[in-house]
């Protein structure tokens, strides 16, 4: 495999993000000290004892549902929730677990065929790191002064931070990486877990220069070549994916076309198609089958809130995230409905009481992942806009991989819609994988019709 290449299993892949303080608390012995019984209103510092524990308890879960891939937000020590304020990124947060608990839970998920992608926070750190707090301790005589940039001494407190520090805020403190020992001090602890892993999702990467990626990426892929990089990048990410930095990007762009087609109609289907075909057109082939494509994350509020609680509409959009170029990544509990505002609020607890579930939302999800473990065309093939109807409000398009085709047809309206399209390969029905209805071929047209809020997918796999 080329370094410059994404790895290739990145384009079987189905994430599952997971913030680790709410997905499930499997050991209360590890519990800190204020936390806060299960299920409550997150506030920004609450404490409700999700740990590694609860992840290795809920594999069976994640298996069912047919994930292969687990993203964990932070979990090297750190004084918060939600650990991007590192004290010490050589060891599991305490409230989580051990480094020992943390190689069982790998070699666990690897087992039940889940491989696992660690977020990587090298901006900054937090005010309890022992750099920092020597720095504190010592002013300009610390021999870790070099490592921030102090305005004056002494330091401050968080409050009112006279040092640089991500966005203003006092507590994440910025590292130098431009001093050759923060360099390698960091470098060190990317590889102390770059072998235990399968990729690195990187935090808030803009803030760091384009020559440290591409050193990041040299360690990385040589210590494994099939490691996934991607990168937090809210906008144009082109510059980072060039094939010497990172192979995809959190793709919020996706995203954003998504809340506007499918929750506000702020878009028809045309203006959807062409935000599509613009940032396809920015990456190549290769890194667009890379991309993490989401729906919502911990930073954003969820996307069946978004959509005022239709149902319906996340419904829709599950159908098209699960179909369209890209890996799909689904943020814990979005697969059974669950709701929440701007953060914390869309950090709540995991519900594992299935009467709270949306069934129908559910059963949705394991069904879509499971046409597209069926779909080569689905996981690997080119785009292909078929019909865009903005009187309809009516995409259709189709995937196309060696042979193997998909078809895939999505209707906004409450009514159902009657559609006619070219098919080939010589095929005399069609069968709707979401429901099992089959519709017969005329020549090399296929007319069937979509009923009103729902999806029809067509997939034709000749081995």
């Amino acid at each position: 495999m080329s370094f410059s290449s994404p790895p290739d299993w990145v384009k079987d892949a189905i994430f599952y993000q997971v913030f680790p303080e709410r997905f499930e608390n499997g050991d209360p012995s590890n519990d800190p000290h204020d936390v806060l019984p299960w299920g409550g209103i997150p506030k920004g510092n609450s404490y409700f004892g999700g740990d590694l524990s609860g992840i290795i308890k809920r594999i069976p879960y994640l298996s069912d549902l047919g994930i292969n891939t687990l993203y964990l937000n932070p979990i090297f020590e750190a004084r918060s929730t939600h650990k991007y304020n590192t004290k010490d990124y050589s060891r599991i947060d305490p409230t989580f677990g051990t480094n020992e608990l943390f190689d069982n839970m790998t070699r666990t998920l690897k087992s039940n065929g889940i491989r696992t992608v660690l977020d990587g926070v090298f901006n900054h750190v937090g005010t309890a790191h022992d750099a920092f707090s020597d720095v504190v301790a010592n002013g300009a005589s610390s021999k870790f002064a070099s490592w921030f940039n102090i305005f004056s001494y002494p330091v401050h407190t968080p409050q009112k931070p006279n040092y640089e520090c991500w966005w203003g805020y006092g507590a994440l403190p910025k590292l130098m990486v431009s001093n050759p020992e923060v360099k390698k001090y960091l470098f060190d602890m990317i590889a102390l877990w770059t072998g235990k892993i399968d990729g690195w999702r990187l935090d808030v990467p803009n803030e760091l220069p384009h020559e440290f990626w591409k050193e990041f990426r040299q360690l990385v892929r040589t210590m494994n070549p099939e490691c996934y990089i991607v990168g937090e990048l809210w906008d144009d990410a082109s510059s980072w994916l060039q094939g010497d930095e990172f192979d995809a990007t959190m793709n919020y762009r996706f995203r954003t076309a998504c809340l506007d087609y499918f929750a506000y109609d702020t878009l028809t289907a045309s203006k959807f198609d062409h935000h599509l075909q613009t940032t396809r057109a920015m990456y190549s082939y290769e890194n667009n089958l890379a991309m993490q494509n989401l729906l919502g994350s911990h930073d954003t509020e969820r996307f069946l809130t978004l959509c005022k609680g239709e149902v319906w509409r996340l419904k829709l959009a599950a159908m098209f995230q699960m179909t369209y170029l890209g890996a799909p990544m689904i943020y814990y509990g979005d697969e059974i409905g669950m709701k929440g505002g701007k953060d914390p609020d869309c950090r709540r607890c995991m519900i594992w009481d299935e009467k709270h579930w949306e069934q129908g939302v559910y059963q949705l999800y394991k069904s879509l992942i499971t046409i597209r473990h069926n779909s080569p065309a689905l996981r690997r093939g080119s785009f292909e806009t078929i019909t865009v109807d903005d009187k309809k409000d009516l995409y259709i398009f189709a995937r196309r991989w060696n042979g193997h085709s998909a078809y895939v047809g999505l209707n906004k309206k409450r009514q159902k819609v009657e559609v006619t399209i070219p098919v080939h390969n010589g095929i005399s029905f069609l069968k709707d994988e979401l429901t099992g209805e089959t519709f017969a071929t005329r020549g090399e047209l296929l007319k069937f019709t979509i009923p009103g809020h729902s999806a029809r997918i067509f997939l034709i796999n000749q081995e």
